[in-house]
């Protein structure tokens, strides 16, 4: 059973799309790797699953699911650090599916958002502000909040960036375990080297669609260059355009 169909989705920026045309579907339980040169359209992509960001034209569906039961890791740079939030409240956002956005934290909640902290190692981090955490603090902070969300479908952007070999081992394992439990995980990544260690399905994405399916097939050396000058071609001032290139998605 499919848990998101992308049909025929152009996603933008005022009216200047930055993922052309994408057509697919992503099984349920799936663990799916985005990849592509910088500039792909991963980012693009992903804020237009997560809801954050409405299709130029096409739609993507997600097998019923509303927005609450997508959890969705921005890249770190898209969270504001100077906000005055502690780490405990951070994680605790996670929680606003089943307490709403006024919800109170009461015992139970307390003790779930301190076991999400202890499950990413930063026990003793509660009280501290987000500002004042590390690279790789930050990224076991957001998992920890992703943790919380107890979502069916995950959607991670650059999820092990920046980050130590440590903190990547810890939080490779939690999306392996999300995936052990029947979760559809999708993560964009740029280590090729890590998705084929781990990731049994690829999209290599260049505006469009490259390749879809099994991550051998997809990382070859002629798809990877492909990506490459599709990406160095594009034109950013280009309008949204009908379809001008057919899906290679599977």
């Amino acid at each position: 059973m499919a848990q998101v169909q992308f049909r025929d989705v152009t996603l933008g920026y005022d009216r200047h799309p930055a993922v052309h045309h994408l057509s697919g579907e992503v099984a349920s339980g799936s663990l799916l790797a985005v990849v592509g040169p910088n500039g792909a359209g991963k980012s693009t992509l992903f804020r237009g699953l997560a809801g954050v960001l409405k299709p130029l034209s096409g739609s993507i569906l997600t097998g019923g699911l509303d927005h609450r039961d997508i959890a969705y890791l921005p890249q770190t740079a898209d969270i504001d650090r100077s906000f005055p939030i502690s780490v405990f409240d951070f994680v605790g956002t996670g929680l606003w599916r089943f307490t709403g956005f006024f919800g109170g934290i009461g015992k139970d909640a307390r003790d779930r958002i301190l076991r999400a902290l202890a499950a990413v190692g930063l026990n003793g981090f509660e009280n501290r502000s987000i500002g004042t955490l590390s690279g790789g603090q930050m990224q076991r902070m957001l998992f920890a909040r992703v943790l919380l969300q107890d979502a069916a479908l995950i959607v991670l952007d650059e999820p092990f960036n920046a980050i130590d070999a440590k903190t990547s081992a810890d939080l490779l394992a939690l999306v392996k375990r999300w995936h052990a439990e029947g979760r559809t995980v999708l993560a964009a990544l740029h280590d090729m080297d890590l998705v084929r260690a781990n990731f049994p399905d690829a999209l290599l994405l260049a505006r469009g669609p490259v390749a879809w399916g099994p991550t051998a097939q997809v990382l070859t050396p002629e798809n990877l260059q492909q990506a490459r000058r599709m990406c160095e071609a594009f034109d950013d001032s280009a309008a949204a355009c009908a379809a001008d290139m057919p899906s290679q998605a599977a």
